[in-house]
Parts: structure tokens; C-alpha cells; sequence
């Protein structure tokens, strides 16, 4: 077996955006105003979406 011992609390380099989520982009919900952070399964229509949940769309649906 190796005695070689990796020394875990110390970082050379930055970490890269992997897990941070502080600048990702946001928009309030257009019902309740909660603010929505983007996530990868709306990249591809981040400009379409409106609402925070299927509550709040089904809540629009019902108010039109």
C-alpha cells in the first residue's frame, strides 16, 4: 500500500461555476411575484417562462 497522503484543506485553484448558483439570472413570478432562478431544464426557454409552479399557472388560467 502507498503511505502517500493527500492534503485536502488546501486548494490551489478557484473552483469554477460548478455549483455556484449566487449568479444566475432571475424574474418574479407573473402571479404570486416569487422570484425564479434559472434552471437547466428552461434554458431553452428561459424568455417564455412565467410562472413559479403549476399552481400559479393554473391560478393565471383560472383568472382569465
Amino acid at each position: 500500500m502507498s503511505d502517500t497522503v493527500f492534503d485536502t484543506s488546501v486548494r490551489t485553484e478557484k473552483p469554477s461555476h460548478k455549483g455556484n448558483k449566487a449568479h444566475l439570472p432571475s424574474k418574479p413570478c407573473a402571479v404570486c411575484g416569487r422570484p425564479m432562478s434559472w434552471r437547466r431544464a428552461w434554458a431553452k426557454n428561459w424568455d417564455e417562462v412565467q410562472y413559479c409552479s403549476d399552481a400559479c399557472r393554473r391560478k393565471r388560467a383560472a383568472h382569465d
